[in-house]
Order: structure tokens, then sequence, then C-alpha cells
């Protein structure tokens, strides 16, 4: 070898370590940093090539991997949920909630609860000049009604491929319009057609702000007030940030009249204590969407979600859809679909335990009829 060529082999090495200024000091880190190089090239980290980036990510990753396993330490079954790496294991917590949770949902929710006007419901409208107590005392009594053990709207392949909101704060629409097409597909005999997340992004209003942040039952009270059809995905894709609306009135930006769906009814419900009533709604109606707390989903790989999971109404900050449950086993739970793409949790879906109100399921739920 020539001695340029040397030179420049030796300089090219040095560099490699120059970008990753990382000081070792016992085994544990040398198997944390040996995973995060793996973790790097397998998420295509940006800031492989960042040694000031590199390094605080590779703290925050330290802290998820001791995270991650008094997680795994408190499992109690094979079926428990199990935590591992995912692309959010190089966040804090709080950077995580920042970029991928809304934690304003649960002050919108309140208006919510306040206000009887929300509640339209699918079977008796003399129920919307009931206060809360006693719809829900009016709906448990109907929680008599047989249902399967188990049941998922999937398995009839009325559900739409998981999408990804990346960082959009926008899980409020997601989970409204995934509801919706699967309420198309049962009312027009198992026709699947994607809808457009983006249309509701862009044209929202009654105190929506497209990526920024939004809630379901204010989404659902626009598109019933104002008549607004959600249309199909092909005529309004995704752009995954918070653009003009392309329609007006009943034509879209091109002038061509807007075909799609109309939100003709919904329900905006609390199902605590009540979620017999939530499973007969699954399975007699549709899938439901649903305000969450997930904040301790970030390093979920799958399984039953049975602890450490807040179900405060004030902890809400995500939106999910619900397609179905098991009741079969040990633990019952529910089916989530989640908005975070097909490769988090078990293809994009996670599993959370049926009957405490774990993650706040059961705080606000809605259910929706489609024209």
């Amino acid at each position: 070898m020539e001695w340029k060529t040397l030179i420049g082999v030796i300089g090219i090495v040095s560099l490699c370590f120059l970008a990753i200024p990382i000081k070792i000091e016992s085994p544990t880190e040398i198997q944390d940093l040996k995973l995060f190089e793996e973790y790097v090239a397998n998420f295509n980290k940006s800031y492989r090539h960042n040694p000031a980036e590199y390094h605080a990510r590779f703290e925050k990753f330290q802290k998820s991997l001791r995270h991650i396993e008094q997680m795994n330490l408190l499992r109690t079954s094979k079926e428990s949920a199990k935590y591992g790496v995912t692309e959010f294991s190089d966040m804090s917590e709080q950077e995580f909630a920042d970029f991928h949770l809304r934690p304003d949902i649960s002050q919108r929710g309140l208006s919510h609860l306040i206000h009887v006007h929300h509640h339209i419901h699918r079977n008796d409208h003399r129920d919307e000049d009931m206060n809360m107590h006693d719809h829900l005392a009016n709906r448990v009594k109907r929680s008599t009604v047989k249902i399967p053990d188990k049941f998922d709207w999937r398995s009839k392949g009325f559900v739409t491929p998981v999408r990804s909101q990346r960082n959009c704060g926008a899980c409020w629409a997601f989970s409204t319009v995934e509801v919706a097409e699967t309420m198309f597909a049962i009312r027009n005999n198992g026709t699947l057609k994607s809808l457009s997340v983006q249309e509701m992004i862009d044209c929202a209003g009654h105190g929506n702000f497209g990526c920024n942040g939004g809630d379901i039952c204010s989404l659902l009270m626009w598109l019933t007030t104002n008549k607004v059809k959600i249309q199909f995905e092909s005529a309004y894709p995704m752009t995954w940030k918070t653009d003009t609306c392309k329609v007006t009135g009943k034509e879209s930006s091109s002038g061509e009249l807007i075909s799609g769906v109309q939100v003709t009814e919904f329900t905006c419900d609390n199902f605590v204590d009540a979620e017999d009533v939530l499973m007969e709604t699954l399975a007699n109606h549709g899938p439901v969407a649903a305000a969450v707390n997930a904040l301790s989903w970030q390093n979920y790989l799958g399984g039953i979600i049975q602890y450490h999971c807040d179900g405060d109404f004030r902890s809400l900050n995500h939106a999910v859809e619900i397609v179905g449950y098991d009741k079969t086993g040990v633990v019952p739970f529910y089916i989530v679909r989640n908005s975070w793409g097909p490769h988090f949790g078990d293809n994009g879906y996670l599993y959370v335990a049926a009957n405490g109100n774990l993650c706040g399921i059961a705080n606000q739920v809605s259910s929706l009829n489609v024209a």
C-alpha cells in the first residue's frame, strides 16, 4: 500500500471515531452502544453523522433501555405487554409527548361532557335531552344483549390498512375517518374505500387546527352540522401538513362535484363502568374512535397492556380506533388500531385490557353512521 493511500485510510478511520465521541466505562454501556449502533442503522436515523446529537440521543436511548427493562420485569404472563426499542426510543418521555401526542385533548374533551348537545344518539333522539348520567344509565339497561366472546372487524375485511400520521398531530382526524371507512363498508356490502384524512386536516372547523390538534367529537359535530362529505383519499391525498382547504361548498378546487361519504349521526359517550356496553357497540354497530392516554406506549412491541397506563380523564392525549375485542382469554382486551404506521406494535395495532378504563380508553368514545 502506498504511503499516501495509507494516510488516507488512517484519516477516514479517525473521522469515524470522531463521529461517535462517547466515553464507555462499563460492560453495560458497551452493550448499550452496540444496541444503539444497530438501532441507528435499522431506523436510518438522520443524526448518525452528527456527533453532538448522536451523543444526546444515545443518552436518551439508554434511559429508554432501563425503562424497558423495568416494564418487562413487571410482566405477569406471556400475554402481558412486551416492551422494546421502537422508532421513538431515542426520545425523552417529554419529547415523545410533544411530538406525537396532544396534551390538550383532555381539555377539549371536557366541553363535550358539559355540553349535552354534543350527544347525538343513533337509536333514540329523545336521548338528546338527557343529562350524562341518565343517558349512560339508559345505555347500561341495554347492555344485556348477547354478543360473541370475540369480535374483530378486520376479519370481515372491513378495515383499511394502517396509516402513519408521521409528525402531524391529527390523530383525531385519522381515527374518525377510519371509523367512517368501515361504516361505509358495512352499509355498502363490504365495499371498502380509503377516505381523505387530509381533507379533515385542511378543512375542519369547530376548533380543530389541522396538524396542530383537534378532537373527535368536534370533528363529528362539524361534519354533521355542515353536512360535509368526506372525500375519497384518491381525490384528496395526504400531505402530512396543514394546507389550504381545497373544498368550496359542494365543489372541489377543480370545480368538480364532491363524491364521498357523509356522517349523518354520531355519539360522543363515556363508558367508564359500562364497558360491556362499549363491547356491545363494537359487535352490533361498528368500530369506534376513542381518546386515550398513550404516554406509556413509547416502547410498546405487542401483548396486552394491563398496567402502567393512567386512565384519568385529564391524562388523555391521543386518539385511536377500536376495531374489536376478545374475551376468550384470562384477560379480556380491546383491539386498538393506532396511526403510527404498520411497524409500530403488532403491525400497527395494540391490545388494551378491558373493564378497567385502562389508558382512559372508556372516557370519550364515538360511534357514527354514514350515508
